[in-house]
């Protein structure tokens, strides 16, 4: 089973997200903040990493860059609120960048294709 870390400050979403993608059939981690997102990359090895990007502790573009020199193949889909930093130069490390909407078909959709780019050739 796959593993998928969700990376989100807010806990009310960190347990719609959990639920929404272990109904996919993934097995879900959970972190509130970069500095967490860090540790469990090192210790858990997911296969996917969904991250918000305003936290406390640590900016998502910072644990984005943290995430991607433990794993430089783990791909990592940007969840936020913010449109505005699709234009910043690290957010283009991501697989995906997906603006926050309270109908969570486009993450699902995103998660299907990082998950189906990802075992290509495998």
């Amino acid at each position: 089973m796959q593993k998928i870390l969700i990376v989100e400050d807010e806990a009310a979403q960190r347990v719609l997200y959990e639920t929404e993608i272990s109904e996919m059939g993934y097995e879900v981690l959970l972190a509130s903040d970069g500095v967490e997102a860090v540790d469990v990359v090192r210790e858990q090895t997911p296969d996917i990493v969904i991250l918000d990007l305003m936290m406390p502790n640590m900016h998502g573009l910072d644990a984005l860059r943290k995430v991607l020199s433990i794993n430089p193949t783990i791909p990592v889909i940007i969840h936020t609120a913010y449109s505005h930093y699709k234009d910043n130069f690290m957010s283009w490390a991501a697989e995906e960048y997906i603006v926050k909407s309270s109908d969570l078909t486009e993450l699902k959709n995103a998660i299907r294709r990082v998950q189906s780019d990802s075992t290509v050739g495998h």
